[in-house]
This record gives C-alpha cells, structure tokens and sequence, in this order.
C-alpha cells in the first residue's frame, strides 16, 4: 500500500473530501416535493431534512474534530466517512419520515469529518498567501458541489423515477471515498506547529475572548446559511413558480458553481494586492448589491438568476479568505479549535435554515427578503472588524 505518513494531502483528494458533504445536502433539494408527497408532510416539514442535516452535522464537526486531535486526521476521516455510509443506508431503508430524518441526522454526523478533519489539514499544511490561494480553490468546489447536487439528483430521479436512486448514489459514492481516503489520505497531524492536547472547554474560552473568531464565524454561517437555504428554497420557487421540471431546475445549479468559480479566480488575483479584510468587504457590498437585485426581480427568471449569480460571486470573493483567517492563532490546538467553530456556525447554518422554512410563505418574495436580511447581517460585522483591525495597528 502507498505510504501515507506525514505528506501533504493533494488537493484534488481536499477537493473530494470537502465537497461530499456539501453534494450530501444538496443533493436532496429536487426530492423535496417527493418526499413531502410520498410521506404526506407539508413542504415547510419536507425541509427539515436540511436543517436536521445541520443539527446533526454540528454535533459531528465537534466529534471528529477533536478525534483527529487524539488519534490523528486520517483515521478520523476514515471512521467519518463509514458512519456516513450507515446513514446513507439507512435513508434507502427508511419506511416513514421519522426514520427519514433519523437516518439524515446519522448522515450528517458522519459528512461532518469530511469538512472539519479537511479544513484542519488545509489549515495546518498551508498558511499565508499560500493557504489563502488553497482555501481560495477549495471553496470553490465547496460551491460547485452543492450546486452539483440539484443537478445529480435530478437526473436521478428523471431517469429512474424514483427519488430511491438519489440514495442509491450516495451510497455509492460513500464506498468510494472510503476507498480513496484509505489509499490516499496522507497524516498531516504534527507537521505544522506543535499540537497541544488541552481540555476543550480551555480551547473555547479561549476562542470566545477571539473578537477575530466571533466575526469570521457569523460570516462563515451568514455565507452557508444563505447557501443552503437557497437550495432548499429554490426548487420551490422554480419547479413550482416558474414551472421549471427536476432536471431543469438541477441545471440552475451552474449559476451558482460559475459564481463561486469567479469568486474564487477574483481571491486568487486579488489576495497578493490587497488586504485580506479589503477583499472580503467588497465580496459582501457586492452581495449586498445582488440581494437588492433579487428582491427587485423576485418575478423575472433572467434578472433573478443575475441577481442570484451577483449574491454568490460577491460571497465565494469573502469566503475563502474568512475561512482561512478565521483560526489563525490557534495552530497548537487546530484540530479541536476547528471543531469548535465549525460546531458553531452549523448551528447557527441549522437555525438560519430553520429561519428560512418560516418564512416559507408560497411567494417568490420569501428567499430575497432572507437573503437580503441575512446579508445586511454581515455586513455590519465586517464593517465591525475592519474597524478593529484599523484601531489595532
């Protein structure tokens, strides 16, 4: 077998593990009016599957993130990706829309090594200018993959009719990556700064007197928050709205992976020019300016989709250098500092979806209202930070 022992991960292999939770989530928006039908819940209750998702993907980026401190970042993505599976199979077996949710909850548990066990690597492999470029194309596919999602499982449950096969792939795609992390996956735990195993509850002290910590988090939930919330959402409001069918409204997804591709590209031009904070400032007035245009053009396909394209470019911009930021300070204590933050913007990503289903209200007008609301958030705590940041030098 390859050696595996302390070498930097590739970073289509980061890619990979990165994005199959965002594809898990998603993946599951054009099935939304199925399984409302199928078990006979309104469609505000169908959404559930995306916040349960978070729930349970917050108490599972605290888990593995600390494992990965204790036992190292390899077997913990390994142990993640096999609860994945079992949670993957379980929504093939599920019966009822508990079971549904039950088996959702367990699926997220396990994804959740995928994103925190990946960010701790990225972030303990690379650093500088250097790590923002790799944070800069990782985010990239962490939008590309959710915008996959609606795209696959479209085309599944077209071409199969049956939102089962939709389970079916994700089942599939479980056993492949536990085949590529076991023969890829490198150890990177030890190759960067020295890692301490102190208490967690020292760790979160310490990252709640972080006033950096505090603002990088509400812009990583904000940016996710809105993300997701639009794919449960959307199909909604195109599939019903605008009578677009599954495959169609699957292919809208590429909307969102160009801006998230051109966000990243802007990153990766602008970050040896500029400060950071500049760049993630004029990523959310740019976002700013798209929720405007969605609210505006609630009622127009082709000036929504612009708007829509303005929102997500102007938010992969800041992304990337928000998560990349976010933790510096903490390299001894990565991989649990990691878990920590990550625990708590998927709550806040659970509550802000959980946000978005009440205001579920059968119009077009509900997404750009949130959107707006929620951008308008984050902007101010940028503008809080940049205000910090310029009193401290």
């Amino acid at each position: 077998m390859k050696n595996v022992q302390n070498k930097v991960p590739s970073l289509l292999l980061m890619i990979a593990l990165v994005g199959f939770p965002q594809i898990s989530e998603s993946i599951f928006t054009p099935v939304l009016p199925a399984l409302s039908q199928t078990f006979t819940v309104s469609a505000a209750t169908s959404q559930l599957t995306m916040g349960s998702y978070f729930v349970g993907f917050a108490i599972g980026v605290l888990f593995w993130g600390r494992l990965s401190d204790r036992i190292g970042r390899r077997p913990a993505m390994l142990w993640g990706i096999a609860v994945y599976l079992v949670g993957n199979l379980g929504l093939w077996l599920a019966t009822n829309f508990t079971w549904l949710l039950l088996a959702r909850l367990l699926q997220a548990y396990g994804a959740a090594a995928g994103s925190v066990v990946t960010q701790t690597m990225m972030r303990e492999s690379f650093s500088g200018v250097t790590g923002e470029r790799v944070f800069a194309k990782v985010s990239a596919a962490m939008a590309l993959a959710p915008a996959l999602g609606p795209l696959i499982g479209g085309a599944l449950q077209t071409y199969y009719g049956d939102y089962h096969s939709v389970f079916a792939g994700l089942i599939t795609m479980a056993v492949g990556l536990w085949l590529y992390t076991l023969t890829r996956l490198p150890e990177t735990k030890g190759t960067g700064a020295k890692q301490q195993a102190l208490p967690w509850p020292k760790i979160a002290r310490r990252m709640l007197r972080s006033p950096q910590v505090w603002v990088y988090g509400i812009l990583i939930s904000g940016i996710n928050g809105i993300l997701f919330s639009y794919y449960a959402e959307a199909p909604f409001i195109f599939e019903r709205e605008f009578g677009l069918t599954a495959v169609q409204y699957g292919w809208l997804g590429l909307v969102i992976a160009s801006a998230s591709i051109i966000g990243a590209l802007a990153t990766n031009v602008l970050a040896p020019r500029m400060t950071a904070q500049h760049i993630i400032n004029g990523g959310l007035l740019l976002a700013l300016v798209g929720a405007v245009g969605m609210l505006g053009s609630a009622y127009h396909l082709g000036l929504s989709l612009a708007a829509i394209f303005a929102t997500f470019c102007g938010l992969y911009t800041a992304l990337p250098l928000v998560l990349n930021r976010a933790l510096i300070g903490f390299e001894d204590v990565i991989g649990t500092a990691s878990g920590l933050l990550s625990f708590c913007y998927y709550l806040v990503i659970s509550a802000l979806t959980l946000l978005m289903s009440r205001m579920h209200d059968g119009t077009v007008n509900a997404l750009p209202r949130y959107v707006l609301l929620v951008v308008v958030g984050m902007v101010l705590a940028s503008l809080v930070e940049t205000v910090r940041q310029a009193r401290a030098v």
